[in-house]
């Protein structure tokens, strides 16, 4: 046989064949005085296995494996490989559908989606039309934090948003915050209005929220509290100049609430309101 007649009759393309040669999968014979190689029934043969585990879903260098006399690997081991393979990847494709399922049956898909169910779920508890134009700007920063955090960072950050959402007023008081940081977009950073609404925003977050953001292991006077550098100096870069104030000054206030003075008792919500 000529290579397009073996190729037609195992149904691959000569491209192919010409691959698996190239690779060392296929025996190539010996080109006649004619210039043309002879394929033989063992040819067939080879080629049709090589096709059949494939097929099966696994990789060329794996096939080598099964095909190789002196490889160790017996073809019952690496199809049990792949077995254990797809069934790691058919629970995968599980949970991302579940995942799908969650968003879809949820009735409201959030514009900064696809996030997670529970993302979705305190977006759309603390999300009103109309709203303050940073309140969207907010929910970006926040999925872009769920999607780059560390599964226990992320789990942090459900928790504060989860308990946020909790307390009655929460919708209300954090857009009632939100429309102070808008009416700073052209002020000046020196501007009083900075300060309240760095204790607005700071007032959104209950202490349930702070417990778990590791806060309290921050110094207010250092630069992770002051927008020095890293992903926070990125982040403030983000605003006009008193908006970017404003949230500083909230981080340090959630600091300071974080880290108590000794011997001084960590007032509650309603008792600072007192």
């Amino acid at each position: 046989m000529r290579i397009g007649e073996l190729a037609a009759a195992v149904g691959v393309t000569t491209r192919t064949v010409r691959h698996y040669h190239h690779l060392g999968l296929l025996p190539e014979p010996e080109r006649r005085p004619n210039g043309y190689r002879d394929y033989g029934l063992r040819h067939a043969v080879a080629l049709a296995r090589i096709r059949r585990l494939t097929e099966l879903g696994l990789g060329l260098t794996e096939v080598r494996d099964v095909l190789a006399d002196d490889a160790g690997r017996d073809l019952a081991e690496v199809l049990a490989e792949l077995d254990e393979d797809l069934a790691r990847q058919e629970a995968a494709i599980r949970a991302r559908r579940l995942r799908l399922h969650a968003l879809l049956d949820g009735g409201r898909m959030p514009a900064e989606g696809p996030v997670s169910p529970e993302l979705a779920a305190v977006f759309g508890e603390l999300t009103r039309d109309p709203e303050p134009a940073i309140a969207a700007k907010d929910r970006e920063m926040i999925a872009l934090l769920e999607t780059v955090a560390a599964p226990k960072d992320r789990e942090r950050l459900l928790s504060a948003l989860r308990a946020t959402a909790e307390v009655p007023g929460a919708l209300e008081r954090t857009h009632a915050a939100y429309a102070l940081l808008d009416a700073l977009a052209d002020a000046d950073p020196a501007d009083p209005r900075v300060e309240e609404t760095a204790h607005a925003l700071a007032e959104c977050l209950p202490d349930e929220a702070l417990a778990g953001m590791g806060l309290a292991d921050l110094d207010p006077d250092g630069p992770e509290a002051n927008g020095s550098g890293g992903f926070l100096s990125a982040f403030l870069d983000d605003f006009p100049p008193a908006q970017s104030a404003a949230v500083l000054r909230t981080i340090r206030l959630l600091v300071q609430r974080a880290r108590p003075e000794p011997g001084q008792v960590r007032r509650t919500r309603l008792e600072r309101g007192r």
